[in-house]
């Protein structure tokens, strides 16, 4: 199983970023519920050669840009989110409470892509399983590059996914 530790040697990225100063992972996001969303669905991330033409652009945009952390694809993802967050991540309201609330979890990659809301903002961090951030200062583990894609026009005040 690939792991995220293995980019540690890579010159791709992974360069400890201090501009993001959002907080740390939760102790209990393993207890964050998984969320059934189009993105859950899709179970995995295909690899950078598959055609994903047909998906919405938020997602082929998503594709393109983990390709540049791990060319199979970042395999098994899941979309979880926090009890306290569930009401304002299901009817999409932007009422989120501060605080880390929400991540894609790319667990081939042992990483998740966290979403922290302050005073109604997102910040988006990158940490490993183990809370250590990753969150690089470029490339497809910024938080420009999270920016990037949750101001897609399908997304709302940083929530791209919706409950399905």
């Amino acid at each position: 199983m690939f792991r995220i530790a293995s980019l540690a040697l890579s010159p791709l990225l992974l360069v400890a970023a201090a501009a993001v100063s959002a907080g740390s992972l939760p102790d209990d996001w393993r207890e964050w519920r998984a969320v059934d969303t189009p993105l859950a669905r899709i179970g995995a991330l295909p690899g950078c050669d598959a055609d994903v033409s047909s998906l919405p652009s938020i997602y082929q945009r998503t594709v393109y840009l983990y390709c540049d952390v791990r060319p199979e694809g970042p395999g098994e993802v899941r979309v979880l989110v926090s009890d306290s967050a569930l009401p304002a991540y299901h009817f999409r309201n932007r009422n989120f409470p501060d605080g880390a609330q929400a991540a894609l979890h790319l667990s081939d990659l042992g990483m998740l892509m966290v979403t922290t809301w302050e005073e109604g903002t997102p910040v988006y961090q990158v940490f490993t399983e183990d809370g250590e951030e990753i969150t690089a200062d470029d490339g497809p583990l910024s938080a420009g590059a999270c920016a990037e894609c949750h101001t897609d026009p399908s997304c709302v005040a940083g929530q791209c996914g919706r409950i399905e």
